[in-house]
C-alpha cells in the first residue's frame, strides 16, 4: 500500500495563535548566513573610485598629476600647477635618489636632472615611503617604481606615477 499524504503544505505550516514563527527550514538560515558572509568579503574587497586608505587620507584610483587638485590639474585640464611654487631645495634631493616633499617624490636619477611625481602609489592609493637604490618604494603592497621615469618596476602596480614638469630655480626645484 502506498502512504498518501493527507494534509497540505498550508496545513503544515499553519501556525498556532501566540506560538512566535519559526524558521520553515535551515536552508533559509544557511542561506542568510552565506548571504551576509558573502556581503562582508565584497565590501571588504571593493574597489570604488574614491576611498580612504590604511593610513587615513583620501585618494583616488585616478589620482591627477602631484600637486594638482584632482584628475586634470588645479586648473581643470591644463596641468598648469601654479608654477614657482618650491617644492624642494636643490641640496636637499640626493644624486640617484630623492625625497618626498609635500605631496611628491621629488627625484635626481642623475646629477642636475630633477623629477617630480606624485607620492599617491597608482596601485591602492597607498603613499609610497621610500626611495632606495633608485627605486620608490610603496609599503601596502610593495609595488616599486623607477626614479627616472615613475614607471612601475615591479607589481602590483601598472600604472606610472603621475608626473609633474619641474626646473631648477636659483637654489630650489620649482614646478614649471
Amino acid at each position: 500500500m502506498t502512504d498518501v499524504q493527507t494534509t497540505t503544505d498550508a496545513e503544515l505550516h499553519e501556525e498556532e495563535p501566540g506560538r512566535p514563527r519559526s524558521a520553515k527550514t535551515r536552508r533559509v538560515v544557511l542561506l542568510g548566513a552565506g548571504a551576509a558572509g558573502a556581503t562582508a568579503v565584497l565590501a571588504a574587497c571593493g574597489t570604488g573610485t574614491s576611498s580612504t586608505n590604511s593610513n587615513g587620507t583620501d585618494f583616488s584610483n585616478n589620482p591627477g598629476p602631484a600637486g594638482s587638485n584632482g584628475p586634470g590639474g588645479s586648473d581643470g585640464g591644463s596641468g598648469d600647477n601654479g608654477g614657482g611654487a618650491a617644492l624642494a631645495a636643490v641640496g636637499d634631493v640626493p644624486e640617484g635618489g630623492g625625497i618626498i616633499a609635500g605631496d611628491f617624490v621629488i627625484t635626481q636619477p642623475v646629477a642636475g636632472t630633477f623629477k617630480a611625481f606624485s607620492k599617491v602609489c597608482t596601485h591602492a592609493g597607498c603613499d609610497v615611503n621610500k626611495i632606495d637604490g633608485g627605486q620608490i618604494s610603496c609599503p601596502c603592497h610593495n609595488s616599486r617604481f623607477s626614479i627616472e621615469t615613475g614607471e612601475p618596476t615591479s607589481g602590483p602596480a601598472t600604472k606610472a606615477l603621475p608626473a609633474t614638469e619641474v626646473k631648477v630655480d636659483g637654489d630650489n626645484i620649482v614646478a614649471a
